[in-house]
């Protein structure tokens, strides 16, 4: 990323504008009254809806257990201008404005938040009972399946698929998961450690189809290739997604082949007084030597807090941003969770039996540990993680002993 002017931005009657009104933006929000930005902050929301966190839709909105789970904001009380139903839709940046679905906004600073996309499965535009899951009105209208006990089928074993399907089961609803891939989680996963998970949708009543590919969806069924036909009284579709930037497209900002927005450690982007935060925005990890694209909740809360220090203290002050990523899953009656990044090379290490309960993966790169996965082990997570922030050595064998305290493997 080439250098840009990066003095702090506090004076009374700058604008800061904020495009995305999900965790990400208002995060990014509060942190810059937070840290003490005095100027305007306008924050654009392209649902109708009062900004809402995203993970309960596939659990207890879907459920029925909650009917929304809005932010604990006082935006006025904050002096942030919210405007919802307000889409970007084109930037002009040598003018400073944002061109939106309202009519332009000028802006002196702008934080892109606009999240990702779900990828579509193709073919299935338009057919009635496909449905995706993102927004509020998404699980709104998934919600009466699940309630009427119908037939579920969930294209994609990912994070997604694993609890959709956890929520139809719970439900009473008759679940079939199908993935194109030899096993669930095939892209965040190896295959040693995702055969393990196999089972688990099987012991819950819902039927995986794995190499399974998707030949057509028509109303009431999924045809696959082999010529299988699968009922469906609804199609989720969670195959991925994508960052929400085609508005971005021709503006000059500078997007990586994945479409992510590129920034720099300080979560600016190639055009001055741009920034990125959150699924939208890649960045360059000295932690991993590689640029990562993480698409999880905690990497929407922490982000903001580096835009917002950079943006009012100046980047000669302000905070680089490489965190050891995070994210959880509720599926099958287990709560999964991962911390930091492995690579195909490095070293596994396995801590009790994961045909049981509960066990832990742990990764390690030149005696580093670099990434654990746990499943039902908390602590072991929680001490996992504050040893990969610390990059800390560990022993295998007292790593792979499941009695002994992750902590206590340091070298």
């Amino acid at each position: 990323m080439s250098e840009q002017r990066n003095e702090p931005q506090t004076t009374g009657d700058a604008r800061a504008v904020i495009v995305g009104a999900g965790m990400a933006g208002v995060q990014t929000a509060v942190a810059l009254r937070e840290q003490g930005w005095t100027g305007t902050i306008t924050l654009l929301g392209a649902e109708p809806h009062q900004p809402y966190d995203r993970p309960p839709l596939s659990k207890a909105v879907l459920l029925g257990k909650a009917e929304g789970s809005a932010f604990e904001v006082d935006f006025a009380s904050l002096g942030i201008d919210l405007r919802l139903g307000c889409e970007a839709t084109r930037l002009s940046a040598d003018e400073h404005v944002l061109e939106t679905s309202t009519g332009p906004v000028p802006y002196d600073v702008l934080i892109v938040a606009t999240g990702a996309d779900p990828v579509e499965l193709p073919g299935s535009a338009g057919v009635p009972g496909v449905h995706l899951l993102r927004t509020l009105d998404d699980a709104e209208r998934l919600r009466p399946v699940l309630a009427g006990q119908r037939d579920v089928v969930a294209v994609g074993a990912g994070w997604i698929g694993a609890e959709v399907a956890t929520a139809a089961r719970e439900a009473g609803c008759r679940v079939t998961v199908v993935e194109a891939a030899d096993r669930p989680l095939a892209g965040a996963l190896p295959a040693e450690v995702a055969g393990h998970m196999t089972a688990w949708y099987a012991d819950s009543g819902a039927r995986l189809l794995t190499g399974a590919r998707v030949a057509a969806v028509e109303e009431g069924a999924v045809l696959l290739d082999d010529g299988t036909r699968v009922p469906a009284d609804a199609v989720v579709v969670g195959i991925g997604a994508r960052p929400a930037t085609g508005w971005l497209v021709d503006s000059g900002i500078a997007l990586a082949a994945d479409r992510s927005v590129l920034t720099d450690d300080r979560l600016r982007t190639s055009l001055p007084d741009v920034y990125a935060v959150g699924d939208c925005a890649s960045f360059p990890s000295a932690r991993y030597g590689e640029r990562l694209l993480v698409h999880h909740w905690d990497n929407a809360f922490q982000g903001p807090r580096t835009v917002a220090g950079n943006i009012v203290h100046g980047t000669a002050e302000g905070p680089v941003y490489d965190p050891v990523p995070y994210f959880w899953s509720e599926q099958f009656g287990r709560f999964v969770q991962y911390a930091g990044h492995h690579g195909e090379s490095d070293e596994l290490i396995w801590r009790g039996d994961p045909t049981g309960a509960a066990w832990t993966v742990c990764w390690v790169r030149d005696g580093i540990l670099v990434a654990v996965l746990a499943v039902g082990r908390p602590r072991d997570l929680a001490q996992g993680r504050k040893l990969i922030e610390r990059g800390a050595a560990v022993d295998r064998t007292k790593a792979a002993d499941a009695s002994v305290q992750l902590k206590a493997a340091v070298v």
